[in-house]
């Protein structure tokens, strides 16, 4: 009697539990929690069976430990007394975006780090920390350096940080050997964060993952003019370079984005403090013969060559149009500039004013855009960009400006 009242119930409900059944597992697909409970499984297809991976097959990609679909990182090169300053930009960088992806963070620094230091940075994120040290190499005034002229120099500058030992080592190791660092050898590609910097916008996709998808080998957000004080001579060494090596020209470089009217450099660069970058490029044949030049020619010490218009030229010069992208949907600030996506003010994932951002419509900005749309779509019948262009100071950098 009792198995016959079961039986009966059973059937009666049935189909109520079916649609519900179907109606959650259908719906729940749409539902990014269900899509990385099924990533678990052989495929995330709801038409089709789903069969469990091994153990270790079932680490999400972006778990702190799992495996991530590009070999990248975040890096810094900072002091110990960064250290709020970076614990700032990091909080702003985990809740835009790292807290979901978990890519990992190596910091460099001259001197140890401190415990306080590692503590500090650990403690707001998830992923994995490297802390690291700089060799004397990298690290120095080169012996071809003539001691004499040099105190001169630093004695008689008249622009920022002129009289700054720190400041030109810095340029010269983020020119020519951060990417050469032994904490970066496993990498492909490298994001560039430093302190006090903010992010405003979320950012719902991996930009490494988009990079490598497109061909992309250099990512940016700022571009602004050089002071051109502290690189007099950095355009006609460049020039020499460029004609002891032609081959290395890309075909479809962005030179153009570089000179003025007479064939001089206008002084436009990518600011190197954002920069998402394929170090394949920083690698490559090309890049390294043209750091070795310059560091032999002693630019980094008798002036101020910085690492941000050597990174600059050297992409313009050595990759092709397509292969160098604006990141103009990521919200940035770095102390005295502001690049905020447009219509951020009152829509959208990012909460900025681009009102008080010149930087889409800086010189720098469309002129690239325009000198890009040259080259990759020459018959485009709407222009890169229409309005008012500005024109803006140079901006002071103070990062490691301390001594």
């Amino acid at each position: 009697m009792a198995l016959a009242t079961y039986r009966r119930l059973v059937w009666r409900h049935l189909p109520v539990m079916l649609i519900g059944i179907l109606a959650g597992y259908f719906v729940g697909c749409n539902k990014p929690a269900v899509r990385r409970t099924l990533s678990l499984f052989d495929t995330a297809d709801c038409s089709q069976p789903r069969v469990a991976k091994s153990a270790i097959d079932t680490v999400d990609m972006y778990h702190p430990n799992g495996t991530k679909p590009v070999r990248a990182a975040l890096v810094a090169l900072v002091r110990n007394s960064d250290l709020f300053g970076l614990r700032m930009a990091m909080r702003q960088i985990e809740d835009r975006w790292n807290r979901a992806h978990n890519y990992q963070y190596i910091f460099v620094n001259d001197v140890p780090f401190t415990d306080e230091f590692k503590q500090g940075v650990q403690a707001l994120t998830k992923a994995q920390v490297k802390f690291g040290t700089l060799d004397s190499e990298s690290w120095q005034v080169p012996g071809w350096i003539n001691q004499t002229k040099y105190q001169e120099v630093k004695r008689t500058a008249q622009y920022p940080h002129g009289e700054k030992d720190s400041y030109r080592k810095m340029c010269r190791f983020q020119s020519g050997y951060l990417h050469r660092h032994p904490l970066l050898q496993d990498l492909d590609y490298y994001w560039r964060i430093e302190p006090d910097v903010e992010y405003y916008c979320d950012i719902d996709y991996d930009p490494f993952a988009f990079m490598q998808q497109n061909g992309l080998k250099y990512g940016w957000n700022v571009a602004m003019t050089e002071f051109m004080a502290t690189i007099p001579t950095l355009w006609n060494t460049t020039k020499m370079f460029a004609l002891e090596h032609p081959e290395l020209i890309a075909p479809d470089s962005l030179w153009q984005w570089l000179v003025d009217e007479h064939g001089q450099y206008n002084g436009c660069h990518f600011w190197s403090n954002f920069e998402i970058v394929d170090l394949s490029f920083y690698r490559s044949p090309a890049y390294q013969a043209y750091f070795d030049y310059l560091d032999r020619a002693g630019g980094f010490f008798y002036e101020r060559w910085g690492d941000a218009p050597v990174h600059s030229i050297a992409a313009a010069l050595f990759l092709n149009a397509s292969q160098v992208h604006y990141f103009s949907d990521i919200g940035y600030f770095h102390p005295s500039v502001v690049s905020c996506p447009r219509g951020a003010r009152t829509q959208g994932r990012c909460v900025c004013d681009a009102n008080k951002s010149f930087v889409q419509d800086g010189f720098c900005t469309v002129r690239f855009l325009q000198v890009k749309q040259s080259i990759v779509d020459p018959n485009a019948t709407v222009p890169a960009h229409s309005g008012v262009v500005r024109y803006a100071e140079p901006v002071v950098r103070t990062v490691f400006s301390n001594e």
